[in-house]
């Protein structure tokens, strides 16, 4: 798999500045997770129909108030909008569309350790709580048989920004650990029981990379762009996964059937059944009023949103995101052509 390293994205905001220096169809705003698939699929569209969108990754939290506020046409976020969030917007019903999956992984530095280790959710939890502190602690060993696990304090490494990974992350916690559901909880920000802050995914990769005994979370690109070690975690069938593009899809795949009918779309997948599904996989969405004020714009979006559901899934392999089940899409684009005949 190919994978894009971060260096290769320092072009992007200023891909973002040529798009807002020309004339635009279309603008939004919100999350940095998708922003290097979305990029490649604004560039692309445009090259195909000449439709100019103009996004600016500015994060989940930001994309939801510039929407709420209506000074974008559409927003992004890692982390559904709550009912709260709902009802302040200006522009009145906000719907959500998931646009393609990611995964966050449990990443560790731990020289000498020779493969992946192996993470149960009570266990993770807990390592996050700081009730255990000591790498070679007996239920880390016990998952782990076999491996040389050092009497190294374990340093915990958590976001200090609020960000949609942590909202992925501390969604599973609170769905595995009763301890975790009854203490931090899930939130886009949390009060963290122990550990060190690190601004963004980058400043989370780059402290794990730096000290030798830290844990952390990051988006998956994070962990295979820095050649970080990154955790095996426990699913909901008790087997044990890797965080590939197959198993995140498989997750999506297994937790379709919660949607059925449901056409909120504000559904968790983390712990999703499913023996080969991976545990902390996520859609991400773009929010959009469903009664855009302008009809042009709003066929304009549909449009593109059924191009990034069909043709745009096609790149999100190379980079480092899983493509939405074919399920899932056939309900999508049914809902977008609602969008479409806004008037």
């Amino acid at each position: 798999m190919r994978i894009r390293t971060l260096a290769a994205l320092i072009a992007i905001p200023a891909l973002a500045a040529m798009a807002s220096a020309q004339s635009v169809d279309l603008t939004g705003a919100g999350a940095t997770f998708p922003y290097p698939i979305y990029s490649k699929w604004f560039s692309d569209y445009a090259t195909k129909t000449g439709v100019r969108i103009n996004y600016q990754s500015i994060g989940s939290g930001g994309g939801i108030r510039q929407l709420s506020e209506q000074t974008v046409d559409f927003g992004a976020s890692d982390a559904p909008m709550s009912d709260d969030e709902l009802g302040k917007a200006k522009g009145g019903k906000i719907l959500h569309f998931p646009m393609v999956l990611g995964a966050v992984v449990v990443t560790y530095n731990l020289p000498g350790v020779p493969k992946s280790l192996k993470l149960s959710g009570i266990v993770l939890g807990d390592i996050f709580l700081g009730k255990i502190t000591k790498w070679n602690d007996p239920r880390i060993a016990a998952l782990n048989a076999g491996v040389p696990l050092p009497a190294k304090d374990i340093l915990v490494v958590h976001r200090s920004d609020g960000s949609g990974t942590t909202y992925i992350f501390t969604d599973y916690l609170a769905a595995v650990s009763p301890s975790w559901a009854a203490g931090p909880g899930k939130g886009k920000e949390v009060r963290w029981p122990v550990g060190l802050g690190g601004k963004g995914n980058e400043g989370v990769a780059g402290q794990v990379r730096q000290i030798a005994g830290s844990i952390g979370y990051v988006e998956l690109a994070y962990a295979r762009q820095n050649k970080l070690s990154y955790a095996e975690l426990q699913n909901a069938s008790g087997a044990y996964v890797a965080p590939t593009i197959d198993a995140i899809t498989e997750a999506a795949a297994s937790a379709a059937k919660k949607l059925g009918k449901n056409t909120d779309y504000r559904v968790s997948i983390v712990n999703a059944p499913g023996k080969k599904a991976y545990p902390v996989a996520s859609f991400t969405w773009v929010l959009v009023y469903e009664k855009m004020p302008n009809a042009t714009k709003a066929k304009k979006l549909a449009d593109f949103l059924k191009y990034a559901w069909t043709d745009g899934q096609k790149a999100a392999a190379t980079l480092d995101y899983a493509p939405l089940p074919g399920s899932v899409v056939k309900q999508l684009e049914q809902r977008a052509a609602a969008l479409a005949g806004t008037r």
